[in-house]
């Protein structure tokens, strides 16, 4: 199924999308013929089988790793040598530097841009703020929690004000009450800030609370099988939400392609 079209100009375009991989066992065929593209304002979930090609995807947006074939336009500008302007990416590792402080670190980028050092404090201050971070600008990373390096990490992208924002994976190593109150604090920044944001997981949950629109891909090579509307008003709840009918109906919809998907491996 191809993805969903619009009368707006998209941010990101992705047509006739394919990827193979070389290595002396032979050729694999990662991604083949996936079309996709992203308006500003969306946040967008790609889910999939495990090893499907969704960080592949991620990567090729980022201009990390070239297409085999197909075009793909970031922000008005096909891909090129360089990574997108006006783009961050957010690893499932987070990259902080352990002997810079909370407040050096997420002040790096303003730093590298020269940025003058008022507005860059003023800057740093706000993120930090926004972030529920001001009270820990003077701590060290191996000083926080999990969370709160995910959080210092989100920062660190934000303040160098991207209109595309991508995320491999943000939550997946943290436990369930930490990924919720994340969840809660993204979607607060994405509403008020509100870049276009494309995030890959395995969390099916995760998909359906945060985004706009789940886009599921099949097993390898992978192609888009549903590209889902997600019609859940904002704000949301990330602790009730759950209890929605509306998001159990779109799970069950969402899990029939995906088991399939998961069967068919076996």
């Amino acid at each position: 199924m191809e993805a969903s079209t619009s009368h707006r100009s998209p941010v990101i375009s992705i047509r006739n999308l394919s990827k193979t991989y070389q290595s002396k066992a032979g050729s694999t065929r990662a991604v083949e013929n996936l079309s996709l593209t992203v308006d500003e304002g969306e946040f967008v979930s790609i889910v999939g089988p495990s090893g499907c090609g969704k960080s592949t995807v991620l990567h090729i947006i980022a201009n990390f790793t070239p297409p085999t074939q197909g075009s793909v336009v970031v922000g008005g500008q096909p891909a090129s040598n360089d990574v997108p302007k006006n783009l961050s990416y957010i690893f499932q590792r987070d990259t902080l530097l352990p002997w810079l402080t909370v407040r050096k670190n997420v002040g790096l980028g303003l730093t590298f841009a020269a940025m003058p050092k008022a507005e860059k404090e003023r800057r740093v201050k706000a993120l930090l703020e926004l972030g529920h971070l001001s009270g820990f600008g003077d701590a060290y990373p191996h000083q926080l929690s999990g969370g709160m390096r995910r959080r210092v990490a989100l920062l660190m992208s934000l303040a160098v004000e991207p209109k595309i924002l991508l995320l491999d994976e943000p939550f997946s190593a943290l436990d369930t009450h930490t990924r919720t109150h994340l969840h809660k604090e993204l979607l607060e920044i994405w509403r008020k800030l509100r870049q276009t944001v494309v995030m890959v997981t395995h969390d099916l949950d995760e998909a359906i609370t945060l985004s706009t629109r789940v886009v599921i891909l099949s097993r390898p090579p992978s192609r888009i099988i549903l590209d889902q509307p997600i019609d859940i008003s904002q704000p949301r709840d990330v602790f009730k939400l759950r209890e929605k009918e509306e998001f159990s109906r779109y799970y069950r919809k969402i899990w029939g392609f995906l088991s399939d998907e998961f069967q068919a491996e076996v």
